[in-house]
């Protein structure tokens, strides 16, 4: 395949075919795309399987293209194609595309191009927490009046409307682009930002040594960064950062912190004033979301509106409106008797502790369930997981896993979700397996008590809140 042109070209000037268009990478990019006027088509798997039906039925709805993943809507020379870097070779629309010589990108290439292009550019960086403060941000952003456009991996809820029931993207201005970076696959890289924002610094798809690097040219290549004080990791990556602003809710040498002994926690919700050390202003905070973490994702949230122009109290007070985001801690409903459905993206060490720690800062049983979200992440992360899970939990309280999700390809699938739940009981814990997904509601089912709480987790499958929802459900 040929090199794509200047990536700061119009991007309109061609039509646009996405390989995986449902994926929560994927189709914020492609509404970004359509929003400023571009032909966009595409294909995913799950819509030839029948999955997420209601998804593909809205994007429908608004006009993009579905075609089979057979090659068949690949009919141009001039199409570009996006596809992720883990798409294989052998796939029929990437095979199709050959044989065109189309151009080829993946959806990092894609993302950093038009961030890049935007005069402001705000990402927000970290192995946790970011799509969280990423709708947070482009929340306070748009509640100032400045219409930034937002790309983020989960639906926010406030942007949610009948005709955009997937509100993962918001098309706003061109200049103005907040958007989650990864660094899973060292894309991260690709990202000039005005503003760079850092949450934490933790084991995922790569090693310490990896993260600590690319986190550091991260901040580099920003031209103000915004540093979590709290994370050990990431605070000692401040040097590297341009003109520093740090928050922080325990360290005290953060600019922007909380009031010692103000902060007010419920099981939904919680309260606190927001410390501006810089001018030591003070500023009440109510936050409609639980969590020490999703207080420390407040306070990123409201530094790095700060660094982008928008003042503390402002950014404090549109955070009292913020509603979150589907399947971040999620709660699906309560069943007549008293048992608690939550609906959780946690899929990595430190994702999991955050959703575990905040369930047990309240009475009641937990009941986590774990969809593994591949066979490759298991393997790399599996040990760190177990020990979390049982470190977390109780003696009350059961871990269950799954099978990890696979929807085909050559990965390797020696080593399962029995490996974990060993690892899990080797730490004290307690937990099970069981094969299929099904069989694991029919378990929680039958075996869920009044006033239990059941963490329905996992990543990169969204048909785990339809699963959330039947087991609400089949609770009566």
């Amino acid at each position: 395949m040929t090199d794509f042109p200047d990536p700061t070209a119009d991007l309109t000037a061609r039509p646009w075919f996405f390989c995986g268009i449902g994926g929560s990478g994927m189709q914020p990019l492609a509404a970004i795309l359509k929003g400023r006027g571009a032909e966009v088509a595409g294909s995913d798997r799950s819509f030839d399987q029948g999955r997420t039906p209601e998804k593909f039925a809205a994007l429908e709805a608004q006009g993009f293209k579905l075609f089979p993943q057979d090659g068949s809507g690949i009919t141009r020379p001039e199409q570009v194609l996006v596809a992720s870097a883990a798409v294989e070779d052998t796939v029929p629309e990437v095979v199709r595309a050959k044989e065109l010589e189309l151009p080829r990108l993946t959806r990092a290439d894609l993302n950093a191009a038009l961030f890049n292009a935007a005069e402001t550019g705000v990402a927000v960086a970290g192995t946790s927490g970011k799509s969280t403060v990423t709708g947070m941000l482009g929340w306070i952003l748009h509640h100032a009046g400045r219409n930034p456009t937002i790309m983020n991996g989960a639906v926010m809820k406030n942007f949610v409307s009948d005709d955009r029931p997937f509100a993962s993207a918001v098309v706003g201005d061109a200049d103005l682009y907040v958007s989650e970076v990864d660094e899973s696959d060292g894309s991260i890289a690709q990202y000039k930002p005005a503003v760079g924002i850092l949450l934490n610094v933790s084991l995922d798809h790569k090693s310490m040594d990896e993260l600590r690097q690319l986190f550091g040219d991260f901040l580099e290549a920003s031209q103000r960064g915004v540093v979590n004080a709290d994370d050990e990791e990431a605070f000692r990556l401040v040097a590297h950062a341009n003109s520093p602003l740090t928050f922080g809710v325990t360290n005290g040498c953060a600019a922007l912190g909380i009031v010692e002994g103000s902060l007010a926690e419920g099981p939904t919700r919680q309260a606190a004033m927001v410390h501006d050390k810089r001018d030591d202003s003070q500023h009440a905070l109510t936050l409609n979301l639980p969590g020490h973490h999703n207080l420390s994702n407040a306070l990123a949230a409201i530094a790095g509106a700060n660094a982008a122009g928008v003042s503390v109290a402002d950014a404090v007070a549109a955070l009292a409106e913020f509603n979150g985001l589907a399947r971040r801690f999620d709660i699906v409903g309560t069943s007549a008797n008293g048992v608690t459905v939550i609906d959780d993206f946690g899929h990595n060490p430190e994702k999991a502790a955050a959703t575990l720690r905040t369930l047990k800062a309240h009475e009641g049983r937990v009941l986590a369930f774990f969809q593994p979200h591949g066979y490759g992440p298991l393997k790399q992360m599996g040990a760190e997981l177990a020990e979390t899970f049982a470190r977390e939990l109780g003696p009350e309280d059961i871990t269950m896993l799954c099978d990890p999700v696979y929807f085909g390809g050559t990965v390797d699938r020696s080593e399962g979700s029995e490996r974990i739940v060993d690892l899990i009981a080797k730490h004290g814990g307690k937990a099970i397996h069981i094969n299929t997904r099904d069989g694991c509601g029919d378990w929680i089912v039958a075996n869920a008590q009044p006033g239990d709480r059941i963490a329905i987790m996992g990543a990169r499958d969204d048909t785990l809140s339809a699963f959330a929802r039947d087991v609400l459900e089949r609770l009566g």
